[in-house]
């Protein structure tokens, strides 16, 4: 399990494999010392095992390997040598939980269709900045104003829903800890929709069928 709260930035420096099996290497601030073999890491949104970590300057570079599934589901098809990812560590017990329960199990694939700065890069803080997404439209309805929902791993609040449109909003600091600053329209990105909204949709389906 994860929070949706990003921990590093890291950089993807080598790709190899096909669409049956594809392997990355991942550059990374971690300290080798403290991921074990065979531990979940939260990239960009998937959940993925660590399959070899090797020290590497101040940080770490870590391998992990993603199946046919997880190529066909998210964006990580199309990841290649140079990319920056959000990554999070998963949650141990007793950590704070900042986010939301994100479980790395990516539903779909979002889209961008705005990017607005909401307010002046003039002032003190920096421009904060919201995204107009498209949902694909069996994932809408689990999308809900004030809810949470998990976008390339990060942990945010929905700010209005319109159909299968939904806005967020990125503060200044988001903004800079992420990949979030790097994000342009028409570009996608990895959606996994909250967990509660998930099980009692499901629920109301099975109370539903009980009734017939």
């Amino acid at each position: 399990m994860f929070t949706g709260l990003i921990s590093d930035v890291g950089r993807i420096v080598s790709v190899e494999g096909d669409d049956r099996l594809r392997r990355l290497v991942i550059e990374s601030a971690y300290d080798p010392a403290t991921i074990a073999l065979g531990a979940s890491i939260a990239c960009s949104g998937p959940c993925l095992t660590a399959v070899a970590i090797e020290p590497h300057g101040a940080g770490c570079r870590f391998s992990v390997d993603a199946a046919a599934e997880t190529l066909a589901r998210t964006t990580l098809g199309t990841w290649g040598k140079g990319r920056r990812i959000n990554l999070e560590r998963s949650l141990k017990i007793g950590d704070e939980l900042g986010g939301h329960l994100v479980t790395g199990h990516v539903d779909g694939i979002a889209e961008i269709v705005s990017r607005e700065e909401v307010t002046g890069s003039d002032g003190p803080w920096g421009a904060s900045t919201r995204f107009t997404l498209r949902a694909p439209s069996a994932l809408a309805p689990f999308i809900a104003e004030k809810g949470s929902v998990c976008l390339d791993g990060t942990s945010l609040t929905v700010n209005t829903v319109e159909g299968d449109l939904f806005s967020v909003l990125l503060i200044p600091h988001s903004l800079s800890v992420t990949t979030w600053g790097e994000r342009r329209a028409a570009e996608p990105v990895n959606l996994e929709v909250d967990l509660i909204a998930r099980y009692a949709a499901r629920l109301t389906d099975a109370r539903g069928s009980l009734g017939a």
